[in-house]
């Protein structure tokens, strides 16, 4: 955990570095949020729907999906109550990064460490609310015009189509039929620059922020918020629903990551603060260093 949190500030500090230099400009880092949302992303997204389905688990598989769709539905209930007294630009990354985490880069590896293969592949499945909603109602927040409109480009967004094409594949390898390998392949090398070019991008973005701004009470507000809040209300709901051991702590350990990258990428793109999504992302991971080790020992404890 100690290790993929320190390569997220190393690769922050990257693009800080080079944005200071002068090597990545403001227009640089527009155009390669546009290939990290249009392309890298949704490589990613289709190859993380590339999963074994063993049908011993099935029934573990289809609660813990379960358990996401609801905690999502908590999410959204959070989402449209706390951030009432925000009026700017601000309102969407807030909203956005209480309804989508870092589950995806943090969280699987996290669960895989201290859970095994089953916990890797609990991830996997838990993960499909979250990007069907990061990819839907989360654009949403950040795309303007009449509802008809916002659902005709949500709709076609890239990473919702491949959503569409990651279930599909899905289906298609519990009857053993799977993508040409060097077409996987090709989908997988893309894919893989996802963490890298998303945290470079959000480290040339945070060198526009005057440093004295960086800790701002907002956003410390919202890392208490997705780090403690909700992940302990998650847990002090689940240890009363007749779940295993097992399904209880995944569910919980995702739900305690930080904001994900997307919502600077996602910010930069339409132009909502970009500054401030990146503030909220840097803070929120800096405190996950105290908050996830933590929650891991309650987790254990109990």
């Amino acid at each position: 955990m100690l290790d993929l949190q320190l390569e997220i500030f190393l690769l922050i500090l990257a693009g800080f570095v080079l944005a200071k230099l002068g090597y990545f400009s403001k227009q640089t880092r527009k155009q390669l949020t546009n290939i990290v949302l249009c392309l890298v992303l949704p490589c990613a997204t289709i190859q993380s729907f590339e999963i074994k389905v063993d049908q011993q688990l099935l029934v573990s598989m289809i609660l813990i999906f379960m358990i996401s769709v609801g905690i999502q539905l908590l999410y959204l209930i959070f989402c449209k109550s706390c951030w009432n007294g925000i009026k700017d630009d601000r309102k969407p990354s807030l909203q956005y990064g209480t309804m989508v985490s870092n589950a995806g880069f943090m969280g699987m590896p996290v669960a895989q460490s201290a859970f095994g293969p089953t916990g890797l592949l609990y991830a996997s499945i838990f993960l499909i609310p979250q990007r069907v909603c990061m990819w839907s109602y989360g654009v949403s927040l950040y795309e303007k015009g009449t509802r008809q409109e916002v659902i005709r480009k949500v709709a076609t967004n890239p990473c919702i189509v491949a959503i569409y094409i990651g279930i599909v594949l899905m289906v298609l390898g519990m009857f053993d039929i799977h993508l040409p390998k060097f077409i996987d392949d090709t989908i997988g090398a893309i894919g893989d620059c996802n963490t890298a070019l998303s945290m470079i991008v959000i480290g040339g973005i945070l060198s526009d922020v005057p440093k004295e701004k960086i800790f701002d009470h907002i956003s410390i507000l919202y890392s208490v918020l997705r780090l403690l809040v909700l992940p302990l209300l998650i847990f002090a709901i689940l240890l009363f629903l007749p779940v295993e051991s097992m399904v209880r702590n995944v569910c919980v350990l995702l739900s305690a990551m930080p904001a994900a990258s997307t919502t600077a990428m996602l910010a930069q793109r339409y132009e909502k603060d970009p500054e401030f999504a990146s503030r909220i992302i840097f803070v929120s991971t800096l405190l996950s260093m105290l908050t996830s080790p933590l929650i891991f020992l309650l987790l254990e404890w109990l």
